[in-house]
């Protein structure tokens, strides 16, 4: 008979002490149950002990999480909370200097626990941390556990960060600026400030006036991979929390100080693997750059700026200087005029008369007229046979180049997102952006050619526009799927991915579908689909053995901390646990939590977790309910919750949960691979009836012969 709902069989060890093995009634109070252990042992003063788990992050059990504790689990009789709390808030008091050594490294590794850094901080800890700090010259271990200490205190949101002291600040400000410091002292230096810095405007402004991007830069160069990414995270944040202008003006700063050249070099084609962490760094610095365009894309053009009535004179005079070469006498005005509108007309824009109509349309905005600006400028060679072969056409066929420009822009801006948020989990960045100076403007410059290439391949006319462009997309978008490492790779690719071979994709995506709507084959791919679905199912599972590193996301920041999950192989229980930064496959052994699969009851995704409830809705907050799920077990109240680290992860992590818990598998994923494998199996199954049309009804069964003797008689055998 199974044990009752409410009792959990556990082991309580105690160092010198012979284990005890218990049925813990959960409805019991906990202070009778450690009152009971202690008896048991003839220990007295029972409220001067507590349980936590033996393995793992060693937590504290109390009435709030004892409903955590599983079957078999490993707890062990240590000192309460409040009394370690007591005895290391003294510790760290002593003149002694090895016991404030040790006291300060215990007291980093107890922080981590919710229920001891509640009665740590409620003793006025973090103000002897303070003076630790402030008062202190040491720059060794002593201060390494005491930083350690307070980013872990902080980490539970007890304290403000705005109630850190100025001299605190600049003290933590000084182990980043110091040269002879050890690295792990500016690596939590680094982190403390990254934590501080969202949080509130004043404390952006300390951080950003005491630590310059100079000095960022030179940890960004180090050849310590946690520093640099210690580095790279402050000036994230620092670039998040920043105004528009103040954002631009950082940009700028590190764009004159050849940024982009050296993540390229030394980051990106380091012979380091690139870690998550990083990934997401180096794709928000790209957001944020490309993002400084969103001003420009948002912006009409006004028809009484002479600047900008100016850059549009520039196009027309860079394209046809010799013809504007005569004198201003030379013309009337009406003429003038007259030739004006000409030209305009031969550059592709709609409103000859009036071309800054045109670039009223928001988006692109003034960001088309500055991509036109640039290209007439940059390649004036380019700009200039562009515009004279399209003039020397007919009508009909000349490829609009004003025009393209202004669609085109609209386009790279919603292929490269520009004006959107930075995704909180993302880490898709594109190598080439930074192997390029002036990236948006050199790849339009790329892709107008591209578009007039396009245009002669498709032999098109002006009712074909929208056509040409569409084809344009789909040539940038096939491109930058293939993830080129350079705009010169990306002008390569792009160019051979011509019409005809667009034609042939499409021609091949077409016959596929055509094929696979026939009536015999949608039959053949029903009696298919449960087999196949039986080998997703498998490799989902498969999936979950294998495991995936998870990372803990707050609603202040992006955590650095992690934990693995994974099925055991006999799919009976998920082990998780938390891990270190670099560990890509910890053992099973090492994962100390567990959950039953018989024990879960129900799978929740995106806005039903309860862990996304708890965090502020908003854009930036968009692709986390879209990885985000959690296991309910036990009873209701009790979930692990999950934020997938990729759109893959979530899916093969849902449909593998899914198969656990008897239901269908819901994701597209499932929709795409069983696609996929139908696909193959069909072409497998179809490869001796290629070439031969498969009609939609079986042929006709003929008429039965007249008489049946045509059997074979034996009995007139040969002897």
């Amino acid at each position: 008979m199974p044990p009752p709902k409410d009792v959990v069989k556990i082991a309580i060890q105690m160092v010198g002490a012979i284990p005890q093995l218990i049925e813990l009634q959960q409805t019991k109070p906990l202070a009778s149950v450690l009152k009971d252990v202690c008896d048991a042992w003839s220990l007295p003063n029972a409220e001067r002990y507590a349980l936590q788990y033996a393995d793992g992050r060693q937590t504290y059990i109390t009435e709030s999480n004892r409903r955590d504790i599983k079957n078999g689990s490993i707890l062990r009789l240590t000192t309460s909370p409040d009394q370690e709390a007591e005895q290391l808030y003294i510790g760290i008091q002593s003149k002694n200097v090895d016991v404030k050594t040790d006291s300060l490294k215990k007291l980093a590794s107890l922080s981590q626990d919710v229920t001891f850094a509640q009665e740590f901080i409620s003793r006025n800890g973090l103000k002897q941390i303070y003076s630790i700090v402030e008062e202190g010259n040491d720059t060794g271990e002593m201060l390494a556990h005491t930083l350690k200490a307070f980013t872990e205190l902080m980490e539970h949101d007890f304290v403000s960060w705005e109630n850190l002291s100025t001299v605190f600040i600049k003290k933590i400000v000084s182990y980043v600026n110091m040269n002879a410091v050890d690295a792990s002292i500016q690596q939590l230096s680094l982190s403390i400030l990254e934590n501080m810095v969202p949080t509130s405007r004043v404390l952006f402004e300390v951080v950003k006036k005491e630590v310059t991007l100079d000095r960022l830069l030179t940890h960004l160069q180090v050849t310590n991979a946690q520093l640099q990414l210690k580095a790279m995270a402050l000036l994230i944040a620092l670039l998040l929390s920043a105004t528009d202008a103040e954002r631009r003006d950082m940009m700028d700063y590190l764009r004159e100080k050849n940024i982009r050249q050296f993540i390229h070099k030394n980051i990106i084609h380091s012979s380091e693997p690139l870690g998550d962490e990083m990934a997401h760094y180096l794709y928000v610095l790209q957001s944020v750059s490309l993002n400084l365009c969103e001003h420009r894309m948002k912006m009409s053009m006004d028809p009484y700026s002479q600047e900008q009535r100016d850059l549009l004179q520039s196009l027309r005079q860079t394209a046809f200087e010799s013809e504007s070469e005569a004198p201003a006498g030379t013309f009337s005005t009406e003429r003038r005029r007259s030739l004006c509108a000409k030209e305009f007309r031969k550059l592709g824009f709609l409103n000859n008369s009036n071309p800054a109509e045109d670039l009223r349309r928001v988006p692109p905005g003034l960001l088309a007229l500055d991509n036109m600006v640039y290209f007439s400028r940059n390649t004036p060679n380019a700009y200039s046979r562009f515009i004279l072969e399209n003039s020397s056409r007919e009508d009909k066929h000349e490829c609009p180049f004003a025009r393209s420009s202004i669609q085109l822009t609209l386009i790279l801006c919603e292929i490269l997102h520009i004006g959107e948020p930075c995704s909180e989990t993302a880490q898709a960045f594109y190598p080439m952006f930074f192997g390029q100076d002036h990236f948006f403007q050199e790849l339009f410059c790329i892709c107008i050619q591209l578009v007039n290439k396009t245009w002669k391949e498709m032999r098109a006319t002006q009712e074909d526009f929208d056509k040409v462009m569409q084809v344009v997309r789909e040539q940038i978008t096939r491109t930058l799927s293939l993830k080129p490492t350079s705009l010169e790779l990306f002008k390569t690719r792009v160019n051979a991915l011509n019409y005809s071979e667009i034609l042939k994709l499409r021609q091949t995506e077409r016959l596929h579908q055509e094929e696979t709507l026939a009536v015999p084959v949608l039959e053949l791919r029903e009696k298919l689909k449960p087999e196949l679905l039986e080998l997703i199912r498998q490799q989902r599972l498969l999936h979950l053995c294998e495991g995936t590193l998870f990372r803990k996301i707050s609603s202040r920041r992006r955590q650095d901390k992690l934990w693995y999950c994974r099925l055991s192989p006999n799919h009976k229980v998920l082990h998780y646990g938390d891990v270190e930064e670099g560990v890509q496959s910890p053992p099973i052994e090492s994962l100390t939590e567990k959950i039953p699969v018989a024990d879960m009851k129900m799978l929740l995704v995106g806005k039903e977790c309860p862990h996304t409830k708890e965090k502020s809705s908003g854009k930036q907050n968009k692709d986390v309910l879209e990885l985000a799920f959690s296991i309910v077990h036990d009873v209701e109240e009790y979930c692990l919750n999950f934020i997938a680290p990729t759109r893959y992860e979530f899916c093969l992590w849902t449909d593998g949960l899914n198969v656990l818990l008897g239901k269908e598998m819901t994701s597209e994923r499932t929709q795409t691979d069983l696609d996929v494998l139908l696909s193959m199996e069909l072409k497998l199954r179809l490869l001796d009836l290629e070439n031969i049309s498969i009609p939609d009804n079986p042929p006709p069964i003929p008429k039965p012969p007249s008489n049946l003797n045509f059997c074979y008689d034996f009995s007139h055998a040969e002897q």
